[in-house]
C-alpha cells in the first residue's frame, strides 16, 4: 500500500514542542530545588554541631562538678540518703564518679561530636533510664518526692537537648566525612 509522504508527518508541531518544554523546565527546577534543599541540610547540621559542641562542654562540667555541687545545695531534690550532705554514701560516691568521668569524655566528645555519636547517644539513653527508674522510686517513696523538681527533669532535659542537637541522617555521615 503506497502512503504518500507528507511534510508534516516527521516534524514536531510548534504545539507539540511547546508541551515539552514545562515538563523539562519542571524537571531542572524539582532538581535545583532538591540541590538547595541538600545544601540547607548540610548548612543546618553544620549549626546544629556547633551547638551541641557548646551542650557536649557544657554537660561534661556539669556532670564534672555539678552532680557533687547540688548534692550539697539541694540534697532533698539531687541525693538519696538522710543524713548531713558532707558524708558521701557510697552509692553517691560512685554515682558521681561515674557521672565525673563521663563528663570528662563528654568534653573530649566536643572536640569531633560525629566521631562520638556512640558516646552521646549512650549519654541520651543512659539519662532517660536513670530518670525514669528515679521517676518511679520517688512516686513510690513520698519523702524522695522532691527529686521529681531536682535531678529527674535535670537528667531528662539533658537528654532532650543532645538528642535535639545530635544529627540522625547519613548527612552526618557525609559531614563526618567531609570533616577528616
Amino acid at each position: 500500500m503506497f502512503v504518500p509522504w507528507m511534510p508534516e508527518q516527521g516534524k514536531k508541531t510548534h504545539d507539540q514542542d511547546q508541551s515539552a518544554y514545562p515538563l523539562n523546565q519542571k524537571i531542572c527546577n524539582e532538581a535545583k530545588f532538591n540541590e538547595w534543599l541538600v545544601e540547607e541540610e548540610i548548612m543546618a547540621d553544620i549549626a546544629r554541631i556547633k551547638y551541641l559542641r557548646v551542650a557536649l562542654q557544657a554537660v561534661g562540667v556539669i556532670f564534672i562538678v555539678g552532680i557533687y555541687s547540688f548534692v550539697v545545695i539541694w540534697p532533698s531534690g539531687w541525693s538519696w540518703h538522710s543524713g548531713p550532705s558532707h558524708h558521701l554514701p557510697h552509692y553517691l560516691q560512685m554515682i558521681v564518679g561515674v557521672y565525673a568521668t563521663l563528663g570528662v569524655f563528654l568534653l573530649i566528645a566536643s572536640r569531633n561530636p560525629l566521631a562520638n555519636l556512640s558516646l552521646i547517644w549512650f549519654t541520651v539513653w543512659s539519662s532517660v533510664v536513670h530518670a525514669g527508674i528515679m521517676a518511679a522510686q520517688a512516686l513510690a517513696n513520698s519523702e524522695q518526692i522532691a527529686h521529681l523538681w531536682g535531678d529527674v527533669p535535670a537528667l531528662l532535659s539533658i537528654a532532650a537537648v543532645l538528642a535535639f542537637l545530635t544529627p540522625r541522617s547519613t548527612l552526618a555521615t557525609a559531614l563526618d566525612a567531609g570533616e577528616r
